[in-house]
């Protein structure tokens, strides 16, 4: 039985959140596609990055639209320039920085980081560093690293 109804969302169209230094486009959440997937675009500046961390529950794809990303796959560090896809299963730690451009994007399934998210856009409970940590391990997402200045 089919709960989810199909739609076509053109460039540029998709719920929109601005993060401060980087916004991002809600192409898919849990609600559109059935607990499906999650698909956010994101346009981030040069040198942003997340912590190192690991989702315990969702497996996590990138696709680099424009520019280039280091990606951190455990003990690995690979450069990845427009047109580079990258899969992350469950429970694998990882990150990335931005390279000298950024749009990428990227796909939780099951669903994934959109809980994270307010629908105003804002992070929930991210107001201090501490809060991070705290934020992700409500949705089975584990910082393994420091949160870098640039992420907040």
């Amino acid at each position: 039985m089919v709960t989810a109804k199909p739609y076509v969302f053109q460039r540029g169209e998709g719920r929109p959140i601005d993060l401060g230094s980087f916004k991002m486009t809600v192409k898919a959440d849990r609600e559109a596609t059935g607990d499906a997937f999650t698909l956010l675009e994101a346009d981030e500046p040069p040198g942003f990055g997340p912590p190192l961390h690991i989702h315990h529950e969702a497996a996590e794809a990138f696709y680099v639209i424009d520019g280039e990303y280091v990606i951190f796959l455990e003990s690995e560090e690979i450069l990845c320039p427009a047109g580079a896809f990258i899969y992350i299963p469950a429970g694998v730690e990882h990150g990335f920085r931005v390279g000298r451009c950024r749009v990428q994007a990227e796909l939780l399934h099951p669903c994934g980081d959109d809980r994270l998210l307010r629908r105003d856009g804002s992070r929930r409970g991210w107001a201090e560093r501490r809060e991070a940590r705290r934020a992700g391990e409500k949705f089975s997402v584990e910082v393994t690293g420091p949160v870098p200045d640039t992420y907040l």
